[in-house]
Order: C-alpha cells, then structure tokens, then sequence
C-alpha cells in the first residue's frame, strides 16, 4: 500500500478542518495504507489531552476517536519543535501520544519518504 503524510498547521480554533486531518488519516490507515502525521504551527495544540478530549468538528467527529484509532493502528506523530515551543507545549501534555518533537529537516525528510502528502 503506499505511505501518506498528513501535515496539519490549523488548530483547535478550527475543529471541523483539524478533525477532517485525523479523519482523513484514519481513514487511509484503514485502508491499510503507512500514515504519518507532522503538526506543526497552531496544530501542535492539538495533542493536548483537554483539547483531544475537548474538539469536535461538524461532519468530521471527535478529534478523541480519530486519534485513539490512530495510536491504536501504529502511527506516530512528528511536532514541529520550534512552534511547540512557541506555544508552550511541553513532553508533559503530549505524553499520553507516541509523539516526537522535531526540526524542519524532519518535515522535508517526510515528505520525500511519503508517496503523498496532505496538508490541513
């Protein structure tokens, strides 16, 4: 099967477009396809538990069931370092997902590893 990144930069000020990325990803590892996501920007907020919890977009379900789904099927989640730390996000509130904090380099690497990317 091929390999999909999911690159995701909106946030939780945008439930329905950050639920759509998880669904989207879900829905290709069910398909039996690698997924891969990278969150970067305003997106990095998204792993936190309360806002995992919390987010719910219209047509898109819960932000909680997606990423649950995609734990459970394997998938790690790459964040960009540099807004993480711009937006206070720490080890601590992304500990409960297999979840690395990583450079720019990282996202390219990605992109060239993946047969497609898609961005939210």
């Amino acid at each position: 099967m091929a390999k999909l990144l999911v690159h995701v930069t909106c946030g939780p000020d945008d439930p329905t477009r950050a639920a759509l990325a998880f669904l989207v990803g879900r829905t290709a590892l069910e398909e039996g396809h690698d997924v891969a996501f990278f969150l970067a920007g305003d997106a990095v907020q998204l792993l936190r538990v309360a806002t995992i919890d919390a987010l719910v977009g219209i047509g898109t379900g819960r932000l909680r069931e997606h990423v649950d789904a995609l734990v459970a099927g394997g998938v790690r989640f790459h964040l960009s370092g540099m807004s993480a730390k711009a937006r206070g996000v720490i080890e601590a509130d992304i500990a409960h997902v297999p979840a690395e904090f990583a450079l720019p380099g990282v996202l390219v690497r990605l992109t060239f590893e993946h047969d497609r990317v898609l961005t939210y």
